[in-house]
C-alpha cells in the first residue's frame, strides 16, 4: 500500500496540499520531510505522540524524516491554539536541558532520525536582513485573518509582537531545511496549517521550488476535549514522570469508541489486524493497544511487567491470556507490587495482616479501612478485622489503588 492510502486509512490525514504532486514525488524515491517540536517542558507527553508517530510511520515506508527540536522557536512562544499570550517565557538554559532530556524520546521512536536545533539557524538572523528579505514576503492582512490572531484581535485580547512573528520563524524553518537538506514536506498538526503553508509560499516566492504540507488530526475525546491527560495531569513519555505501569494504564482505560483509531495511530499493527481485534472483545483490544503503546514508548520488557501487574491487580487474565496480547518470545515476568511475608502464628486476624504489609498504619486505622469499606482479599470487599488468616498467597488491597501480594505462611 502506498504510504499515502496507508495514512488515509489509519486516519492520520487531516488536510494536505497537492496531494497528487505529492504522491509523485514519493514515487520518485525517497523524500525529506519534518516536523518541529518546541521544548516547552523535559519530556515529551502523549499529545505529541500523533506527529511523532505519523513521522515514524512515513519513515517505515523509506522517507527521511528530520525533528526540528525548536530550540530558537521557543523563545518566541507558539501563539496556535493559545487565547492570551504567556506569562513567562523560557530562557535559553531552559530550553537546553529540554532539549537534551527529550532527545533519547525522538530517537526512540525514529531511530537514526535526524535531529537539528532551530536556534542554530534563527539565532544568526540579522533582523533588518530578516524583515527585508523574508518579512517582505508576508501579508499582514493575510495574517490577522489567520485563526489564531483573527480570535485575539475579535476578543480584544493581547497579541504580542513577538507572537505575531512566530509564523515568519516557522516558515524560515522550512525554507532553512529546503536550502540545505532538501526537504520538501513538513507534517504537523492541524492547528499548524496556516504556519506550514506559510513555509511552502515562502519556498516558492524566494527560491521557485515546490513543497508540501500535510497534517494530522488532533487527539481529541469524542466529547472534543485534547486527550492526554489524566486526573493526575498530562501523560508523560517519561518513565520518571509517567511509569510504565501508569502508561499502561492510560491506554487500557480509553474509552471504548477510541480503541481502532487508537490501535491505527499508536501501533505497528497491520490493519488487518487491527480489524479482527476491534471485531472482537474490548477489553482484548484495549490490552493489545496498552501492551503496544508501552512497548514503543519503554520496551516490551516494561511492557509485559505492566501486563502481568495489570492481570493480577484487575483480573484482567479471566479476559485475556497472556498470548492474546503480548509476543511467543516476551516472557511473562512477576508483577510489579509491592510483596510482604506474613507468619499466620497462633492466628491472625486481617487487620494485622493489613498492617504488617504495610497498606495501614496502625491497627486502629486497619480497623477503620474494614469499617469504611476499602479493605479486599482477592478482590473480595471484606467487612470483619477480626476474621482469621488464611495460609497461602493473597492480594491485598486497601481503597482503590494501594496493593501488596502477601505470602502467609
Amino acid at each position: 500500500m502506498h504510504i499515502l492510502d496507508e495514512l488515509k486509512a489509519r486516519e492520520f490525514i487531516y488536510d494536505v496540499t497537492d496531494e497528487d504532486g505529492l504522491r509523485a514525488a514519493m514515487d520518485a524515491g525517497p523524500i525529506t520531510y519534518y516536523t518541529g517540536y518546541d521544548p516547552t517542558n523535559t519530556s515529551l507527553t502523549v499529545g505529541n505522540l500523533v506527529p511523532l508517530m505519523l513521522q515514524a510511520h512515513i519513515a517505515r515506508a523509506g522517507h527521511k524524516p528530520i525533528v526540528i527540536m525548536g530550540g530558537g522557536t521557543a523563545l518566541v512562544g507558539d501563539p496556535s491554539g493559545k487565547s492570551k499570550t504567556r506569562e513567562s517565557l523560557l530562557n535559553r538554559e531552559q530550553i537546553a536541558a529540554n532539549l537534551e532530556s527529550q532527545r533519547p524520546q525522538f530517537e526512540r521512536f525514529l531511530g537514526e532520525a535526524t535531529i537539528v536545533d532551530n536556534a542554530d539557524w534563527l539565532s544568526e538572523l540579522h533582523y533588518i536582513d530578516f524583515l527585508r528579505d523574508i518579512g517582505k514576503h508576508f501579508s499582514v492582512n493575510e495574517m490577522i485573518k489567520a485563526e489564531t490572531y483573527a480570535n485575539r484581535l475579535r476578543n480584544e485580547q493581547h497579541l504580542s509582537f513577538i507572537e505575531f512573528n512566530y509564523r515568519l520563524v516557522q516558515a524560515y524553518d522550512f525554507l532553512h531545511l529546503f536550502r540545505e537538506h532538501e526537504c520538501v514536506l513538513q507534517t504537523g498538526g492541524q492547528d499548524q496549517w496556516g504556519n506550514c503553508v506559510a513555509g511552502t509560499e515562502l519556498i516558492r516566492k524566494v527560491t521557485g521550488g515546490k513543497a508540501w504540507v500535510l497534517t494530522n488530526p488532533l487527539l481529541l475525546k469524542p466529547d472534543g476535549t485534547k486527550m492526554g491527560k489524566t486526573e493526575k495531569g498530562a501523560v508523560w513519555l517519561s518513565a520518571d514522570r509517567t511509569s510504565p505501569y501508569e502508561y499502561f494504564q492510560y491506554w487500557l482505560n480509553v474509552e471504548d469508541s477510541m480503541v481502532d483509531r487508537l490501535l491505527k495511530w499508536f501501533t505497528f499493527l497491520e490493519l488487518d489486524v487491527i480489524a479482527e481485534l476491534v471485531a472482537g472483545p474490548a477489553h482484548r483490544a484495549k490490552a493489545k493497544l496498552a501492551f503496544e503503546a508501552t512497548a514503543l514508548c519503554h520496551g516490551v520488557e516494561a511492557a509485559s511487567k505492566s501486563l502481568a501487574t495489570s492481570m493480577l491487580l484487575f483480573g484482567l487474565d479471566k479476559y485475556v491470556a497472556w498470548e492474546d496480547v503480548a509476543p511467543a518470545d516476551a516472557s511473562r515476568p512477576a508483577p510489579d507490587v509491592p510483596t510482604a511475608a506474613v507468619s499466620l502464628g497462633d492466628g491472625l486476624p486481617l487487620f494485622k495482616l493489613f498492617l504488617q504489609s504495610g497498606l495501614a498504619g496502625s491497627g486502629k486505622q486497619a480497623k477503620q479501612l474494614f469499617q469504611q469499606g476499602g479493605a479486599y482479599i482477592d478482590g473480595e470487599p471484606k467487612k470483619d478485622p477480626f476474621e482469621p488468616a488464611a495460609a497461602g498467597e493473597l492480594l491485598l488491597r486497601a481503597g482503590k489503588k494501594k496493593y501488596c501480594l502477601v505470602t502467609v505462611s
